[in-house]
């Protein structure tokens, strides 16, 4: 990774959730300074805004199956075409979402930008759901609830195809970390991707470190670097309150800081997302303020 060009992203989607909030994401993480504090690493930090995204209010959902899917589409290719044009022009895109949906783009765009030098990528994704749903297996028909699948070649055509091939990661290069909260037909899915599934009792068993050791190893053998997806329901609501999906039992503060150092130590990650912040249901914008921290920390911020 070289953070010294970073790239900032809004991606103000919230047609992929089940509830209204997650579209002020981006403004969140602004108000609580994401700009100065990766300034203050010394990297040139050139924030591109807010990508155009429709409300719901002024959309039919379509399928319910996948609800807003031609609206979604268009989203993620814009991100797709973004997050291309700023790797070729050497930065570090940072996405901000938005709902997890923005992730099929942020990975498309890397993907294909790698693709064309014949290399591959890897990826690790923080998240208290696997997000590994299709079309036939989701309970609601809410696109935030599918990425991870995309991206790993399962489901729609039009979102596993935003790359232009498929898978747009391999299982076996992609790990899924502080999952507690999985849809009963949803876990075929994880199972058959091969991607390396770390659940909250794995952290309590084995240590973040551990977990980070084994999930490093898969995302960086045999790959350009790495892409990381870091929904902020990941964490413990105690630290992160204001997300649409909480779940009790989460990743800690010290421990996702932990993760996020060890990424940047690596020298790897080529890429980053930090999405599902919800101001809405927030306390005194603690959630983007702590997305903030682990992005800095991400970047190389360190202790001493």
């Amino acid at each position: 990774m070289t953070p010294g060009r970073v790239r900032l992203i809004g991606v103000p989607l919230d047609l992929g959730a089940g509830r209204r909030g997650v579209d002020m994401g981006p403004s969140a993480f602004r108000v609580a300074g994401v700009d100065d504090r990766v300034r203050e690493l010394g990297c040139e930090v050139d924030d591109w805004g807010d990508l155009a995204v429709k409300i719901p209010e002024t959309q039919a959902a379509g399928d319910p199956r996948l609800k807003y899917l031609g609206e979604i589409l268009e989203v993620v290719t814009d991100l797709r075409d973004r997050v291309e044009r700023a790797l070729d022009e050497g930065g570090v895109p940072v996405v901000l979402g938005g709902d997890h949906s923005v992730a099929m783009g942020s990975v498309s765009g890397l993907a294909r930008h790698h693709h064309r030098r014949k290399e591959k990528v890897g990826l690790v994704w923080f998240d208290a759901h696997a997000d590994a749903n299709t079309a036939e297996t989701s309970p609601s028909g809410n696109i935030h609830g599918m990425p991870l699948a995309a991206v790993l070649g399962f489901g729609t055509p039009s979102l596993v195809n935003l790359g232009g091939f498929s898978p747009m990661v391999d299982g076996a290069r992609a790990a899924l970390i502080g999952v507690r909260n999985v849809d009963g037909a949803e876990r075929e899915n994880v199972r058959a991707s091969g991607i390396g599934a770390f659940t909250m009792r794995d952290i309590d068993e084995r240590g973040m470190r551990t977990v980070m050791e084994q999930a490093i190893r898969r995302a960086s053998t045999g790959t350009a670097g790495i892409h990381v997806s870091f929904d902020m329901d990941g964490m413990d609501p105690d630290f992160a309150p204001g997300v649409g999906t909480p779940v009790p039992g989460g990743i800690s503060y010290r421990e996702a800081h932990l993760a996020m150092e060890m990424l940047a130590d690596t020298g790897k990650v080529l890429s980053a997302e930090f999405v599902e912040t919800n101001p809405v249901l927030d306390q005194g914008n603690r959630t983007a303020a702590l997305g903030v921290e682990l992005l800095t920390s991400l970047l190389g911020k360190k202790i001493l």
